[in-house]
């Protein structure tokens, strides 16, 4: 199938302009990935506190991991705020509080810097939005945050994907104008599955098969199944950028290109695995209308700038 084709296939309008990033395909496309149409690093050096080493790095790789991002009483701060948010039995059985596959666990507590104050100081501290202002080369808003917890021996992993794939197929993000930054709150090593991403995945687009069923975030967020791309993409890009998995001590902070294909193993381990999750997308680079679903997601999941939620009115 065509891109063209593809594309009029979707749930645009016939007369929208090409999506150049048409998923959710009944058919695949006569290649298995497209090239990306945007620039990764869109600032400078001057612009922010990333060196020129580190921004060549994330062009290249398409994630940078920066050790000791936090310590000390802040780190131990922030890890107190998680636990007393996941021990909230106010957010037990919300929307917003995603847990395991068959378990009433937490496994993701959504739109964190609402529910938190000192995770909402966390988000817009200028250490984190100045190196999104940075990469993305405009401002930047939190389109989503939220804190994992993937608890020891129950924490169940999760398959590969593109961040992007979904946010433009599920809640009409435009372009590849968007960057994740994941704060380390407890020790990561090999066993306690660590978020493994695949070097320079991100300088292509996998579109993916099968259409987006209804309320598909109710199991995607516990279990993805569409979204995932195809495991002759996947062989052939591991084979030619292999797989790295960041670990290191709690306070690490990795942020990663929204197109970087990522996912994890279960936790194997009795250690719990747990970090604070927030998504700048650039202003112009606001959500509309879904690409390749029928209608938009939760606003716990993708929020629009200058946008107020509230855990009360969900």
């Amino acid at each position: 199938m065509s891109v063209q084709t593809a594309t009029r296939q979707g749930t645009q309008a016939t007369n929208a302009p090409r999506d150049p990033y048409p998923t959710r395909l009944a058919k695949p496309l006569d290649m298995p990935w497209l090239k990306r149409q945007e620039p990764v690093v869109k600032g400078r050096a001057e612009d922010g506190p990333l060196d020129p080493g580190q921004l060549e790095r994330f062009e290249r790789e398409g994630f940078l991991f920066e050790p000791n991002f936090l310590s000390g009483r802040e780190l131990d701060e922030l890890r107190d705020e998680l636990k007393a948010l996941l021990e909230n039995e106010d957010y037990a059985g919300r929307d917003f509080s995603i847990t395991e596959p068959g378990s009433q666990v937490i496994r993701s507590l959504f739109a964190v810097h609402f529910l938190s104050e000192r995770f909402s100081r966390l988000a817009e501290d200028e250490r984190l939005m100045g190196r999104a202002r940075q990469i993305l080369g405009g401002e930047p808003y939190v389109h989503q945050s939220r804190i994992n917890y993937k608890p020891g021996f129950q924490g169940k992993g999760f398959n590969w994907h593109s961040d992007f794939e979904t946010w433009h197929a599920e809640d009409g993000m435009p372009a590849m104008n968007a960057v994740s930054a994941s704060i380390v709150l407890t020790d990561n090593h090999t066993f306690n599955g660590p978020l493994m991403l695949i070097p320079g995945s991100h300088r292509v687009f996998v579109p993916c098969l099968g259409e987006t069923p209804d309320d598909h975030h109710k199991q995607s967020l516990k279990t993805q199944e569409f979204g995932v791309p195809s495991r002759e993409a996947l062989t052939r890009l591991i084979e030619r950028h292999g797989i790295e998995a960041p670990t290191g001590a709690a306070g690490g902070l990795l942020l990663f290109d929204c197109n970087t294909l990522h996912g994890s193993n279960a936790n194997m381990s009795p250690d719990p695995r747990s970090n604070a999750f927030f998504v700048y997308n650039r202003r112009d680079n606001a959500c509309g209308e879904p690409y390749a679903a029928k209608r938009k997601r939760p606003g716990f999941l993708a929020h629009r700038p200058g946008e107020s939620w509230s855990a009360q009115q969900h």
